[in-house]
């Protein structure tokens, strides 16, 4: 089936946290056709919406991918998981609901590289256009965007998570009261994409603004298969649709502006390779004829590895107590009339981040903290126990890893190698992370209830010990990046207008656009890459951008405020 007599103008391949922004930001030019191609299915899971719920969806193929890497050579040749959303709305379906920036230093650095626009400063405005921040508009968060971001409400704040700051606070680190504010360094607070107990994903917030546009197409269950390219140009997408009985059909659109994909960091270059674009060698291997010659595509993969530290507590309340089944059956109706409770938390309400050693000019490491622990029952079923865990992840590793086809067949996930601990700066730093936590868990505000120390245990004390506990427990935070990487050298995919090199009409906007990783989770990131790609987009197809926006809702912001106020009074 062929759409070539109404063509669109612009296709985007993938409706993930970066699709819904950007198929929400072109579609509002109404003279504009946007087909938007996903090929999972509509947030309908009741678990997706569900804060607590991310827990049960890791490995859940109806909305994931549920992709893994080969065995990791440093990592005892273990394969890790790689969950990656396969649904309206992506992976912001099956986050932890963090919402985090990153430093003012990661975006000059991409500047450095070479790519123009792409400051701290510059990017700064698209954040905020994005955002709502139920507290207000400040100088470094904005107000009347699409994306709910607010602060951790205090009927919802465990004891815990406090004495996790203030036990972090005595050791040295500074407090901080917004890690997206002028300095990430130090404990405290993590701003959320939730609202009222639900889930604040891309689809709902983004998409659910735009889904009944006339000039917005959206397609589910449509897996895209190949870019069609004509004389150097992207002119299309073919891609498989489901339909009834388990029955496919190979459907083509075209598209007489752009391709723009967002598929992610593992799925965009699938996409790039499946069409001839990428390695010569590779491709021809597989009988893909070559379009055009990348040899970035797949290459430079980041990831941000993560390892946990649990510590036994008692006297304090922990996840231990709110999981026995009458304390479970009472947060289920809590949740149920009023939002509240255990399910209404998101994957962490605390954090830390903090330098390594002192040749760290900004933080490396990030903790997330949850009052939570667990161990392995006879049957290797994870039981909760009483105590807490405090992951931390080094955030700016060497190591690089790559993306590549392993069949001509789209149906065939792509082979990940991450390259974990690849070098020595990356495996000291793990060391010097975990050590950290230790520090803070011997802090005196834990003196009254702190038990023994459960992962990795007090057997566990040289650098030799805790990397080798590393190799054999660490895993995957979830923030993947770099595989179409932004700029000007013979490895980069796209220019800094994220135009792939060498070919006209197709950008990428995702993740997998990023030159190195961010300091912190790629969530909110990736959601401003697309609002900027929108720009850029109209910008270079005549349209008048008008930017920064003017738009209030004087009608939240009156609710916002009441609700502020009635917080304040509850702390006096």
């Amino acid at each position: 089936m062929s759409d070539r007599e109404t063509p669109y103008d612009y296709i985007i391949v993938g409706a993930g946290s970066a699709g819904c922004a950007l198929a929400y930001r072109l579609s509002r030019e109404a003279s504009r056709r946007v087909l938007l191609l996903e090929a999972g299915g509509k947030d309908s899971l009741p678990m997706i919406h569900i804060p607590l719920g991310f827990a049960f969806l890791m490995k859940n193929p109806k909305v994931n991918w549920c992709y893994e890497t080969e065995p990791e050579p440093n990592m005892h040749n273990r394969k890790m998981s790689w969950p990656r959303g396969k649904v309206l709305g992506g992976t912001s379906c099956i986050n932890g609901m963090v919402y985090i920036r990153g430093q003012r230093e990661d975006y000059d650095h991409w500047a450095q590289l070479g790519n123009e626009g792409w400051s701290y400063d510059q990017v700064l405005p698209y954040f905020k256009r994005s955002e709502h921040k139920a507290e207000g508009p400040s100088k470094f968060h904005g107000y009347g965007g699409p994306l709910w971001v607010e602060e951790v409400p205090i009927q919802e704040k465990l004891e815990l998570a406090d004495l996790f700051v203030q036990a972090a606070v005595q050791t040295g680190m500074p407090y901080n009261e917004d890690f997206n504010g002028p300095c990430q360094e130090g404990a405290g607070d993590f701003q959320l994409n939730i609202r009222n107990g639900r889930r604040q994903s891309t689809a709902r917030t983004y998409l659910k603004l735009c889904q009944q546009r006339p000039n917005l197409t959206i397609a589910t269950g449509a897996l895209a298969e190949r870019i069609l390219l004509e004389n150097g140009r992207a002119v299309g997408v073919e891609y498989r649709q489901s339909a009834k009985k388990g029955a496919s059909q190979l459907n083509r659109a075209f598209a007489q502006g752009e391709v723009i994909l967002c598929g992610g960091v593992i799925n965009s270059p699938q996409l790039l390779e499946l069409s001839g674009i990428g390695q010569r060698e590779r491709l021809e291997s597989l009988g893909i004829p070559i379009a055009q010659e990348l040899p970035g595509v797949g290459e430079n993969l980041q990831d941000h590895l993560t390892v946990n530290v649990q510590q036994g507590l008692h006297g304090v309340h922990t996840f231990y107590e709110e999981t026995r089944p009458l304390s479970m059956l009472k947060n289920l109706f809590k949740y149920l009339f009023s939002g509240r409770g255990l399910l209404a938390h998101p994957a962490s309400q605390v954090g830390a981040f903090f330098r390594t050693s002192e040749k760290q000019d900004t933080p490396d490491a990030q903790i997330h903290f949850a009052p939570a622990a667990s161990e392995a029952d006879s049957k290797g079923n994870l039981k909760t126990r009483p105590g807490t865990t405090a992951t931390v992840c080094h955030l700016r590793p060497e190591s690089r890893g790559n993306v590549h086809i392993r069949s001509a067949n789209p149906a065939i996930a792509p082979a990940i190698r991450a390259n974990y601990l690849d070098t020595d700066n990356d495996r000291k730093a793990i060391v010097a992370a975990l050590r950290r936590v230790r520090t803070i868990f011997a802090a005196p505000a834990l003196n009254n209830y702190r038990g023994d120390e459960i992962l990795p245990g007090a057997n566990t004390d040289t650098d030799e010990e805790i990397l080798s506990y590393v190799r054999a427990q660490a895993e995957s935070v979830y923030h993947p990046v770099g595989t179409c990487k932004m700029g000007a050298d013979d490895m980069a995919v796209v220019d800094h207008r994220l135009r792939v090199h060498g070919l006209h009409g197709l950008r990428i906007a995702d993740a997998s656009i990023m030159p190195t990783v961010v300091s912190g989770n790629t969530n909110a990131p990736t959601i401003m890459i697309a609002e900027k790609c929108a720009d850029m987009v109209l910008q270079d197809a005549g349209v008048r951008v008008h930017f920064p926006e003017s738009s209030t809702h004087s009608a939240p912001l009156k609710k916002t405020m009441k609700r502020k106020q009635t917080a304040t009074a509850a702390v006096e």
